[in-house]
């Protein structure tokens, strides 16, 4: 079989086997297989698409391509995937709350690319939490705690890695095929007997159109399914930032004041509780999604969420006290500044994905994988749609290393929010569900 035959079958049209989807990825992983090919079968995949057997054969091609982790454990494995907004710190509360309910959450995240944050990101700004530790320590902490959240190890679909990095500069990132192969293939990869997704769709999400988030999460559930993982959607909306908060210190900090219950953002409640009772019911630990989230809200109301979550930082390297004094371990911007809106009136509409670009230009993202991140810059106090501002209720608050950096975040900002005098329709938080 050659790598040019392969390609050529996709360029014309044509769903390729098992065995020559095997083969690719073969050569992808030892890379006998070169650049140019990679780069010209994804541009064939893009224009063409593939099946739903073309699709799980990748997915199950590029999870074995590295290890496959091994469970021996009194409860199932169960991990949830967002595909990204602004202020979505949803993994921070719910990988120990669903760990308090007695399953085990081996959280294999990602970093922040664009206007969207990454976990690792958040974790990232905590001092000596380990985010990249190798799969032993990883199944001890899982085991030991019930949960870790950690970044993709080298024996984690090291083909994914590769085929991910030529897609980044032939312009096929968008394939909803390769998408699909890319996120299960890591997920897949650490055993799971459950997966709950959550595919946001909006003007801070990848996915702008419903037409688009609804494909997308049928992609991603019936090949998960078809790959043996129980697995289901929800479709959430991302037209204004989740939490009141952007940026990696600031996000963490909302995440554990949302732990200890000392302030809660409605709509980042609501969005974990949903998915976790999801992820309950199909793991079985509830006999029904609303029974899940009622085991959900016991594990925050109770503290055993915020307790799993303090021992999981301490078993990663992170402060012992952590819980406790956040701020003391968290860092600080120099510049902290008020945005108050031209006149009063009420939140229209937002651009999200202009408020997640402000938190890049302030430096608490990357528009390069190799961008360094400032952890303390971001915004909090974010108003929401539908807010009244004034001179007392700012649109958000801005944290930056300088003046200069938190004027230019002011003016992108001011032109992301709308004011009316009347308030706007409320939008529904949740738009589907799938599988």
């Amino acid at each position: 079989m050659l790598p040019q035959e392969v390609i050529a079958k996709k360029r014309d049209g044509d769903a390729l086997s098992t065995e020559e989807v095997r083969f690719f990825v073969k050569g992808l992983h030892d890379e006998s297989i070169t650049e140019g090919q990679v780069g010209a079968m994804a541009m064939a995949v893009l224009l063409n698409g593939m099946s739903m057997e073309e699709r799980v054969a990748l997915t199950l091609a590029m999870r074995d391509s590295g290890t496959v982790i091994p469970w021996d454990l009194d409860g199932p494995v169960i991990d949830k995937h967002s595909t990204g907004g602004v202020g979505d710190n949803v993994s921070l509360m719910l990988a120990p709350a669903l760990a308090a309910c007695g399953a085990y959450v081996p959280m294999i995240s990602g970093r922040g690319l664009g206007h969207t944050g990454g976990t690792l990101d958040k974790f990232d700004a905590i001092p000596g939490y380990r985010t990249q530790p190798d799969l032993d320590e990883l199944k001890r902490v899982t085991r030991q705690v019930g949960c870790a959240i950690i970044g993709q190890t080298p024996d984690i679909a090291p083909a994914d890695k590769r085929f991910y990095g030529i897609r980044d500069v032939t312009g096929t990132v968008e394939s909803i095929d390769l998408i699909t192969a890319s996120i299960l293939s890591k997920k897949l990869a650490a055993g799971l007997d459950a997966l709950v997704l959550d595919v946001k769709v909006g003007s801070g999400a990848f996915m702008a159109t419903a037409e688009d988030a609804d494909g997308l999460a049928r992609s991603l559930v019936e090949v998960a399914n078809g790959a043996g993982c129980k697995t289901s959607a929800i479709i959430t909306d991302m037209n204004e930032p989740l939490a009141t908060a952007a940026g990696n210190a600031l996000e963490m900090l909302n995440a554990v004041r949302f732990l200890k219950m000392e302030e809660i953002d409605s709509r980042l409640w609501d969005v974990t509780v949903a998915l976790g009772g999801q992820a309950l019911y199909l793991a079985k630990i509830a006999t029904s999604a609303a029974a899940g989230e009622e085991k959900m809200r016991t594990a925050f109301e109770s503290g055993q969420a915020a307790e799993k979550f303090g021992q999981m930082v301490t078993a990663l390297g992170g402060p012992s006290d952590f819980m406790d004094r956040p701020e003391a371990h968290l860092a600080h911007a120099a510049v902290v500044r008020e945005v108050i809106a031209d006149k009063p009136g009420f939140v229209s509409r937002i651009n999200t994905k202009a408020v997640g670009l402000a938190v890049v230009e302030l430096g608490g993202g990357r528009v390069r994988a190799a961008d360094p991140i400032d952890y303390a810059v971001g915004l909090d106090m974010l108003a929401g749609r539908g807010m009244r501002v004034d001179a007392e209720q700012p649109i958000a608050r801005i944290h930056a290393a300088s003046e200069q950096d938190a004027d230019r975040a002011e003016a992108r900002l001011r032109t992301a929010y709308q004011v009316s005098e009347t308030p706007s329709q409320d939008l529904p938080l949740e738009k589907g569900r799938i599988g």
